[in-house]
């Protein structure tokens, strides 16, 4: 007889500081990937996306197991998730299990996590997911991906078989990641548990000097690879940490799994050792926002891509902040497009002018009430629904709702949005009628995800430091509840 593997999902990037908080309308439209599915109607919405359950199910079917979908479920990051919607999804994934258990034993349970989640009552949620699983499944093996960025805690290792994040910063393999978890679930059913030994860093370091891409997290992965490939090593589970929450358990952590304690201590071990090693590397040069569009209004080829970091729509921020662009503006940066502000308002105001008008907006400021006014010339309205193209979203739906490109001074171009997503495809530009290779200066609301992308594209790229809650030196945020010995300025 077939195995049958439950399969869910709940995804959610959680800052303690953000200005907004997740709300259950959040998670059934998103901005740039399936909307909220259960049942049969969780399989359709994943299947062709990039996300970690559509590679889980793939090596479900490759298995010949029988795939028992429950509820997936993603929102784009924002402040921690309402209590309501936190028990809503919980109370989903829940009575889909019981519901399935109805039908026959269940050998296995994947979950597609985030794992730098929080809900209002509980500051690690995927920690309390999974004890509400756990307790309704009654020891049944386990396994979960993650994204890199997680919180990894002590309670989320008690509570899983294995954990396996995505390797990679942009995120170009979190189908690959879903696959690993499920062959771990597979190898997990019928045999002992694996041993594991589980550590934290002692320092937070900046989202802007995790890309995998370059040094030193580049370097940090490929000693990960080497000391995962050791004889008895089952899966080095490095999780970056997510330096914008604020609860004990939180910062970078990771989890070796062994055939025994003695191979999975040794590894964690050799590990450590290299990660308190590289701590000074993970600086980062990060200018104004006035000294990033100076230099790149000198550079003398393009695209030169600015990241707009601290109002990153991936890490917390609204997508809406101004500060930027009135520099692009004020310096006269002919050439240049902002990708995107959300802003459902101006977006309406320009849908109502209609193509060639002109409308006066307070464009923006949503979020922190620095708005930017602008007369502003309508010049492509769409429907905000189009499909990503990129090594990291391909296949996603996105649907940001009611959408506009204006030009806001000469030769200054704006793309105008009615939900947030981070900018990190360049599909976003295409679908208002713009080559991003034919831009000269192309404004990202985003931190390193664009890198997968648009990277290929840059004569340079710049990381500016505007106004935003992402902020790129985790030492300037007011953390309350960190665990003592966790340092927010590298040493």
């Amino acid at each position: 007889m077939s195995l049958r593997i439950a399969v869910g999902g709940f995804l959610h990037e959680s800052h303690s500081f953000a200005p907004r908080p997740t709300g259950w309308a959040e998670f059934v439209q998103p901005g740039g990937l399936p909307p909220l599915r259960s049942g049969p109607a969780m399989l359709d919405a994943v299947r062709g996306t990039s996300v970690a359950v559509a590679g889980a199910l793939a090596e479900v079917a490759a298995a010949g197991a029988v795939p028992v979908p429950l509820t997936w479920c993603f929102a784009n990051p924002a402040g921690p998730v309402e209590d309501q919607a936190f028990e809503r999804i919980a109370a989903l994934i829940c009575a889909g299990l019981a519901g399935a258990l109805e039908s026959g034993p269940l050998d296995g349970l994947y979950l597609d996590l985030h794992g730098a989640g929080m809900a209002a009552s509980f500051p690690d949620a995927e920690g309390e997911l999974l004890r509400r699983v756990q307790a309704v499944l009654g020891g049944v093996p386990v396994t979960v991906s993650l994204d890199p960025h997680a919180n990894l805690t002590a309670d989320m290792v008690d509570r899983c078989d294995a954990a396996v994040p995505y390797r990679t910063y942009p995120h170009v393999d979190m189908k690959e990641a879903g696959a690993q978890a499920i062959r771990l679930l597979l190898r997990r059913i019928g045999a002992e548990p694996f041993a594991r030994a589980y550590r934290q860093l002692d320092y937070w370091m900046p989202i802007t000097s995790q890309c995998t891409l370059v040094e030193p997290m580049r370097g940090v992965m490929a000693r990960r690879a080497l000391i995962s490939s050791r004889p008895g090593v089952i899966e080095l589970a490095w999780c970056f940490g997510f330096p914008y929450a604020d609860f004990p358990g939180c910062g970078p952590a990771f989890v070796a799994y062994a055939d025994t304690a003695a191979a999975a201590e040794e590894a964690a071990d050799d590990f450590l050792a290299e990660l308190r090693s590289r701590e000074t590397e993970f600086g980062s040069e990060i200018l104004s926002a006035r000294d990033a569009t100076a230099a790149a209004i000198q550079e003398p080829r393009g695209p030169v891509l600015i990241a707009d970091t601290q109002d990153n729509p991936g890490g917390g921020g609204h997508g809406d902040t101004t500060g930027l662009l009135a520099e692009l503006i004020g310096q006269g940066a002919r050439g240049a497009v902002a990708c995107f502000i959300n802003d459902a308002e101006s977006a309406g105001r320009c849908h109502d002018a209609g193509p060639g008008g002109t409308v006066r907006l307070s464009l923006g400021g949503k979020s922190d009430g620095v708005p930017l006014h602008v007369d502003a010339t309508v010049l492509v309205l769409t429907d905000g629904q189009f499909t990503l193209t990129g090594p990291m979203g391909g296949g996603n739906p996105a649907n940001l709702g009611p959408m506009a490109l204006i030009e806001v001074a000469p030769g200054i171009r704006v793309v105008v949005a009615s939900r947030k997503m981070q900018a990190l495809d360049q599909a976003i530009l295409r679908h208002v009628g713009i080559e991003p290779a034919a831009c000269g200066i192309i404004a990202l609301k985003s931190s390193v995800h664009f890198r997968a992308d648009f990277g290929p594209l840059a004569a340079r790229v710049i990381v500016a430091a505007a106004p935003g809650p992402v902020a790129a030196d985790p030492a300037s945020l007011p953390f309350q509840h960190l665990r003592p010995g966790l340092r927010t300025r590298l040493g």
